[in-house]
């Protein structure tokens, strides 16, 4: 069986989470925290969580396990079995990482968690993250689902990634840098799902477990 490791309140913990659920697919999970211990380090190369457990071996890099998960579970697919429908929707996946919450989370510190982030870092990041988002609104759909009218692994990552690029921009800016898009309705929609209440309840459960780990 597969073990899911690292910590709900993980956006990329989450985001594998709900795909296994959605799929129907058995899992254990393991709560890990980030420590860079040398067990950690063992299976999971830069002591990033998440990691997957496989009968194989460990796998680490959360789209490279969202990749296994769909190839070695064919069943209910999260992506349209066209090529080029799948190039799109992988498409839209990295997009929202590497171009929205990879940048935004420069802003975290500050907006989450009490820190302090520079004005430097916050000029930089509002201007990328006000030419990405406009850039987003090209391949995004929302007809209902991200990527179009069906449900895809698109969907696990935006549930995950969206609304944290909203909070922590409006936190910061005073503005939603996707405000454009109606990631609030599409939110509540995905919310509406009983893997996406799993996945929700068990994050905020987790999220006091950090609070409480902090002091």
């Amino acid at each position: 069986m597969l073990k899911l490791c690292g910590f709900a309140a993980s956006n990329y913990y989450n985001k594998l989470k709900f795909a296994l659920l959605e799929k129907g697919v058995a899992f254990d999970e393991e709560l890990v925290w980030a420590d860079r211990s040398p067990e950690l380090l063992a299976r999971s190369p830069l002591g990033k969580i998440p990691y997957l457990e496989t009968e194989q071996g460990t796998l680490c890099e959360s789209q490279v396990m969202l990749d296994y998960i769909e190839a070695a579970y064919p069943q209910k697919p999260l992506l349209p079995a066209d090529p080029f429908a799948a190039a799109k929707v992988r498409e839209l996946i990295t997009f929202m990482e590497l171009h929205l919450e990879l940048v935004a989370r420069e802003l975290y510190l500050e907006a989450f968690f009490g820190g302090k982030v520079s004005e430097e870092t916050k000029a930089r990041t509002q201007k990328m993250l006000t030419r990405n988002a406009k850039a987003f609104g090209k391949l995004a759909k929302f007809s209902p689902y991200v990527a179009g009218a069906e449900f895809t692994m698109a969907d696990c990552v935006g549930m995950v990634h969206l609304p944290l690029v909203s909070m922590a921009s409006k936190s910061i800016f005073g503005e939603d840098v996707l405000a454009d898009f109606p990631v609030r309705e599409y939110t509540k929609m995905l919310g509406e799902r009983p893997a996406a209440q799993k996945v929700n309840a068990d994050r905020k459960v987790n999220q006091e477990l950090m609070k409480a780990r902090a002091k």
